[in-house]
């Protein structure tokens, strides 16, 4: 049982008992023949003289890229599309982490299922919570949080360049032979993150007042509000484990039928059924509601893409916002690199969401589309379309299997 392949896995969580399954089989092998163990950072060098280090998301992972450079390799555990909320560490990231020279993480209880991994290493090596230095008044503690602390610090830049501190003091205490280059490449990225926070203020406020209210997924965009001058209501809690409660629901179509709310945000490592839900909710009332656009909340876009960079990530966020909600800000973001975005029509988010096939943990994101087959984008250029046929439903689905899947 342990021994099936990725594919095998995928195949036997997403079809019932007794289906029949045919499969073009020589697509099919050539896809599989793909299948490699996942890096996540596969251009950087392992090369003795590097420092290994393991980040749990890419927020973290991107912040330890800028300060160390060359000096570091960084492997991410946490892909794009990938929920932290809910992860749990495999052999191979344990095998990672036991490996590696420093570990970062964000803290907050954001990783709470590589709580205890994290904990037992921590004798052995230097683990730190990039969070754990800050005041606090830099923390928020929403109500209905159940007295825990909101971990999603990285959606005011303001208060992650805090983070970045920690960062830079923990490479320098640790590997002192490469401190001065850590203290410059982290001024110098200081600074990009300060024209960040300065866009985020200045376009958010050219959103009309009336329109200033951000409805998302969960409680991800609370420093986000906080920082540039949003209401902020989320359908789940501060946790993606939390369910949204049918009250909350009603309340919140209530919300956007009173305001005359125009559009609400999906994200792109949660599913989509309650914004679509709330969307269907306002309908039924009379009142049209456009999905703005996907946000990026708990993990960033593709790996080398621009979105997939922390200033990538929170200019996607900050202009899709902006735009979406009346305001005015460059279609291309703050220095013109994001993809175009299309706003989804009146009516709301597709109910075939397109999720992402970049990390090991692809087969579990398959598993959250309730069975059904989206259409996925993978890391790679190269794409086979092999064709799955369930004869006892009489449908026939066209999907996407990437030339190198690494779910595990």
């Amino acid at each position: 049982m342990h021994n099936r392949s990725p594919a095998q896995r995928f195949l036997s969580s997403t079809f019932l008992p007794g289906q029949r399954i045919f499969v073009l089989p020589a697509l099919f092998a050539l896809c599989l023949s793909g299948c490699a163990n996942p890096t996540a950072d596969s251009s950087a060098s392992n090369s003795s003289d590097r420092i290994q280090v393991v980040a749990t998301v890419g927020m973290v992972a991107d912040l330890v890229k800028n300060v160390g450079q060359h000096h570091v390799t960084v492997t991410q555990i946490c892909g794009s599309g990938v929920d932290p909320h809910l992860y749990r560490a495999t052999r191979d990231d344990v095998r990672q982490i036991m490996t590696c020279d420093i570990v970062f993480y964000s803290g907050l209880m954001l990783e709470g299922k590589m709580a205890d991994i994290l904990a037992r290493i921590s004798d052995s090596k230097p683990v730190i919570a990039v969070t754990e230095q800050l005041s606090t008044d830099n923390l928020l503690q929403p109500d209905g949080s159940a007295g825990h602390v909101d971990p999603h610090v990285w959606m005011d830049v303001s208060a992650w360049q805090r983070c970045l501190t920690v960062v830079c003091d923990e490479l320098c205490r640790s590997f002192p032979d490469h401190a001065n280059d850590f203290q410059t490449n982290a001024q110098r990225y200081q600074q990009e993150l300060t024209k960040l926070h300065e866009y985020g203020v200045t376009s958010i406020a050219t959103i009309p007042e009336s329109e200033r209210l951000l409805i998302t997924s969960h409680d991800a965009f609370n420093y986000f509000g906080r920082a540039y001058g949003l209401e902020v209501h989320g359908v789940q809690g501060l946790s993606t484990e939390s369910e949204a409660g049918l009250q909350q629901i009603n309340e919140l179509v209530d919300l956007l039928v009173t305001r005359r709310v125009k559009s609400v945000f999906v994200e792109s490592s949660v599913p989509k059924k309650n914004i679509q839900a709330l969307v269907e909710g306002a309908q039924a009332r009379g009142h049209s509601v456009s999905v703005g656009a996907e946000l990026f909340s708990d993990a960033m876009g593709e790996p080398d893409t621009y979105e997939g960079t922390y200033v990538g990530m929170l200019d996607h966020n900050i202009t899709c916002v902006t735009r979406a909600l009346g305001g005015n800000a460059p279609e291309r973001g703050l220095h013109g690199q994001l993809s175009i975005i299309s706003q989804h029509s009146p009516g709301g988010a597709s109910p075939w969401p397109r999720r992402q096939m970049t990390n090991r943990r692809s087969a579990a994101v398959f598993r959250h589309c309730n069975r059904r087959m989206p259409t996925c984008r993978c890391q790679s250029t190269t794409w086979l379309w092999p064709i799955i046929a369930n004869q006892s439903s009489g449908m026939s689905v066209l999907i996407s299997l990437p030339d190198r899947w690494s779910a595990s």
